[in-house]
């Protein structure tokens, strides 16, 4: 693995970090493929029960590196541009279909493929100073890593045809009004609070957790009856898991439960 991406796990919870802090985080080498390949690993990894992405510095990912695709272009080298299209796809694709949470930790500028790296996480919450852009018609690119998917199914049409179209900038207050975040809080109060929301994604069952995620993903693509059904199902096989029963145990006797570790 490159240098650029750190990956540390403690109690159950692995932090993966964009480690390219003078380029603002930048893709660029085998960045892409590094981080797919950790989300894959910590999908199949039953030591792990919650992700959390984050960046180093002052910016959580600023895209693609400019200076890389000009030199792509300088040389007409549409395979390996269309390469590195492929293994942001393939994080994308890491995350949304792992049974996990994956929670993006924003802590500076997302712009880009950064942007919607963030979009395709479960959670998200940002620092106070974070901005965030779909920087792509600034290049004269297209929005990859999802954005034409995640962007229009949180914000009006004339919302993300705005943000595609111009480029421009938001801060952290906006985002959040428009509902692209769950929470913003003081810069220096991020990793704590992070680390909260982590802890409690670790400690929740991880039956019903998987089983929402799938739902909430498969829901605007689902007839209603094709919703019930999956609900009386996901139902059952939680209703037979030891960490319901305690759960219910633990309501009935009015005491804390006990989640399985």
């Amino acid at each position: 693995m490159e240098q650029f991406i750190k990956v540390h796990a403690r109690e159950r919870i692995l932090t993966i970090t964009l480690d390219r802090a003078e380029k603002l985080n930048a893709f660029a080498g085998h960045m892409r493929r590094d981080l797919g390949e950790t989300l894959e690993r910590a999908a199949s990894d039953d030591g792990v029960r919650v992700i959390v992405i984050t960046g180093a510095g002052r910016a959580f990912c600023a895209g693609g590196d400019v200076a890389a695709m000009d030199e792509m272009m300088g040389r007409e080298d549409a395979d390996e541009f269309a390469r590195m299209l492929g293994a942001g796809r393939r994080v994308v694709t890491a995350i949304r279909e792992m049974v996990k949470p994956v929670v993006a930790s924003i802590n500076g500028t997302a712009s880009g493929a950064g942007f919607n790296l963030a979009l395709a996480c479960d959670l998200r919450i940002a620092a106070a100073s974070a901005k965030f852009s779909q920087s792509f018609v600034k290049m004269g690119l297209h929005p990859d890593w999802g954005g034409t998917y995640f962007l229009p199914r949180i914000v009006p049409p004339n919302i993300a045809c705005e943000m595609f179209f111009l480029g421009d900038a938001i801060d952290s207050a906006r985002a959040l009004a428009l509902g692209l975040v769950n929470r913003v809080v003081p810069d220096d109060e991020l990793a704590a609070e992070t680390q909260r929301l982590a802890e409690r994604l670790r400690d929740a069952p991880p039956e019903s957790v998987a089983a929402a995620k799938h739902a909430v993903y498969l829901s605007p693509h689902a007839e209603l009856d094709e919703m019930l059904q999956y609900e009386t199902e996901a139902q059952l096989r939680c209703f037979q898991t030891g960490e319901a029963r305690e759960r219910v145990r633990a309501f009935v006797e009015k005491r804390t439960p006990r989640p399985g570790r």
